[in-house]
């Protein structure tokens, strides 16, 4: 999922030389996969797929390798646009399917609180293709190679998963994992909005951080080992997040952890120089999954029942905020000629939606 996902960022610069693509076009390629994003995790909230978890996962993990490959078919706008968008889909199907497995499989055997290590893998995937890009452009191969090795270590990951996790139990999908029985209402909502402007709030810097390393002189050395530190810093993050969140509170721990990000959004355009590059990088790949792993926390201490149809609800608003912010900070920065603007408007939504969690979220887990 961690290539899938993500392997665009380091891809982009080289496609933007290539193909002359425009900010507001890369924006657009960016948010079609979001918006595939977010139709995938409402179709995964259906009664049909929720049925057959582990089947729709490694369906997803296939399309999605599938889907990556093709991108080095197509030079055309359209093509980019209608692949990243059954990718992002299909990237939906295996977070819902994958977190409500692993869910219910921990819950059975009483290890519930382990579940948020599994997102370590996203910062795997983030690193690995990183260094696989940076090796293929090394070679002298452009983009459409970088896309198609991309796809070949997707296909070698679907196959590890296919071993190892096995056929799904009988239990319905979050029952196991389900929470402490409270009932669902403003707490929940300010969450779900939270995890929304979180959505909007770190994908402008995630989507173009290694075109805005590329254009600036300054920093433009680091673009082969930028995105291997988001990578990096994401795999430690669920560790260090889930031991702070047991310590003050996953909500608080969530809320302080949209802050953390909000200062990397800012660093990525305020501090044009090496160490602003690093920090920028560190502190968005050290809290993407981070939040990630705390929001689904939260639901399962919020929720009773099945947890699968709460993700996906939280899956499908995290996806609308994506599917505006790239768009919105293309659009600026062709008007601009700078990301300064898009990143200071994600950093303070990113505020907004600590601040919602903190006020009427974390008081009910008291």
């Amino acid at each position: 999922m961690g290539i899938g996902r993500f392997v665009y960022t380091p891809i982009l610069p080289e496609m933007v030389a290539d193909l002359q693509l425009s900010a507001s076009e890369a924006g657009l390629i960016a948010s079609a996969n979001f918006a595939g994003y977010l139709l995938g995790a409402l179709a995964a909230s259906l009664p049909l797929f929720t049925r057959a978890p582990r089947r729709w996962m490694l369906i997803g993990l296939a399309f999605s390798a599938v889907t990556t490959g093709a991108m080095a078919l197509t030079s055309a706008l359209a093509g980019f646009i209608l692949l990243r968008f059954l990718g992002g889909a299909a990237s939906a199907y295996v977070l819902v399917f994958s977190a409500a497995l692993v869910m219910e499989r921990l819950g059975q055997i009483g290890k519930a609180g382990w579940a948020g290590y599994q997102f370590a893998g996203v910062g795997v995937g983030i690193a690995l293709s990183a260094v696989l890009v940076e090796r293929i452009a090394a070679q002298g191969l452009g983009w459409t190679w970088q896309w198609i090795a991309s796809s070949i270590l997707s296909f070698a990951a679907c196959i590890g998963v296919g071993l190892l996790i096995g056929p799904a139990s009988k239990t319905a999908p979050g029952a196991a994992a389900g929470g402490n029985g409270r009932a669902l209402g403003l707490p929940l909502a300010a969450l779900v909005i939270s995890y929304g402007l979180f959505g909007f709030g770190y994908v402008i810097t995630a989507t173009f951080l290694v075109q805005l390393v590329r254009t600036n002189a300054a920093i433009a050395p680091m673009e082969p080992v930028i995105w291997v530190i988001v990578g990096l810093a994401a795999i430690p993050s669920v560790a260090l997040w889930s031991a702070l969140g047991r310590r003050i509170g996953p909500a608080q721990a969530y809320a302080l952890a949209c802050l953390v990000e909000a200062v990397g959004v800012l660093s990525s355009v305020l501090w044009i120089s090496p160490p602003g590059a690093v920090l920028a990088a560190i502190l968005l790949g050290g809290t993407i999954v981070g939040i990630t792993v705390l929001g689904f926390v939260v639901v399962r201490r919020l929720v009773s029942g099945n947890v699968a149809r709460i993700i996906a609800l939280m899956t499908a608003a995290f996806g609308l905020g994506q599917i505006i912010g790239p768009i919105l900070a293309g659009w600026l920065h062709d008007l601009t000629g700078s990301f300064l603007l898009p990143s200071i408007a994600a950093a303070a939504t990113l505020a907004i939606g600590a601040a919602l969690v903190a006020r009427f979220t974390a008081p009910a887990l008291r």
